[in-house]
C-alpha cells in the first residue's frame, strides 16, 4: 500500500522522523527480503533502519524477543499496517508520566446496529431501543514499551501485544491505555484499505 506515492512504512518512519525519531527496527518475515532491499540501512531517508528477521510468524510482541541488543529505555512498538496521525512523542511522554511497565494507545470506536433492538425479559417485551449505537475502546496498535516488559517475552515463541499486556497484569505490572483522537486507520481491514486507497488516489 503507497500513502501519497510512498510505501506505507516510508510513511510511518518519516512521519515519526518529523518527531525526532531516527532508529528504527523492522520486523520482516514475508516479503521481508523486499522490504530490506528497499530500505536498505536507511540512509536514504537519513535515520537508521536494522532488522529482525522472523524465520516464521512471530506476531509482534514475539518478534520483539529477537532484540539484540535490548533498548535501555522505553521504546515505540507500531503495527506496519496502521495508518494514523497519532503523536509518537506525546505517546512516549504519557507513558514515561504514568511509569507503565506498557502503554496501549487506544481509540473509541462507535457502530450502529442495524435493527431496531427488543428488550425481553422471559416471553414478555419490556423494552425498545432503535437501532442503538454501542461503544468500545479499541486497541489502535500503537504501544510504548518499557525495556524491563521484554523480560515477559520468550525467545522464538509466537507472542501478539495482547498476551504481553496480560502477562505484565498478572505479575502486577502497571499496564495503561492512551486515548487517542487522531485520525486511524487499520489498513489490515479490507474496508479501512479501500478507503486508505480512495484516499490516496
Amino acid at each position: 500500500l503507497a500513502v501519497a506515492g510512498k510505501p506505507m512504512l516510508e510513511h510511518l518512519i518519516e512521519r515519526a522522523k518529523l518527531e525526532g525519531f531516527n532508529h528504527f527496527v523492522l520486523a520482516i518475515h514475508y516479503l521481508g527480503h523486499m522490504i530490506e532491499s528497499h530500505f536498505g540501512s536507511g540512509e536514504s531517508l537519513g535515520v537508521q533502519i536494522d532488522y529482525l528477521r522472523e524465520v516464521s510468524p512471530l506476531g509482534t510482541a514475539g518478534a520483539l524477543g529477537l532484540l539484540n541488543p535490548r533498548p535501555t529505555e522505553p521504546f515505540v512498538v507500531t503495527n506496519g499496517d496502521v495508518l494514523t496521525d497519532i503523536r509518537y512523542g506525546e505517546l512516549l511522554d504519557f507513558h514515561t508520566r504514568h511509569a507503565a511497565a506498557a502503554t496501549m494507545a487506544v481509540r473509541l470506536h462507535e457502530w450502529q446496529h442495524p435493527y431496531g433492538v427488543v428488550q425481553t425479559r422471559g416471553v414478555e417485551i419490556v423494552g425498545f431501543e432503535e437501532k442503538p449505537v454501542a461503544r468500545a475502546q479499541i486497541n489502535a496498535g500503537v504501544y510504548v514499551l518499557d525495556p524491563a516488559a521484554l523480560d515477559y517475552v520468550e525467545v522464538d515463541t509466537p507472542c501478539d501485544m495482547p498476551t504481553l499486556f496480560e502477562r505484565l497484569q498478572a505479575h502486577s505490572r502497571r499496564t495503561v491505555a492512551y486515548p487517542m483522537h487522531e485520525p486511524w486507520l487499520d489498513v489490515g481491514r479490507p474496508e479501512d484499505l479501500a478507503m486508505a486507497q480512495v484516499g490516496t488516489e
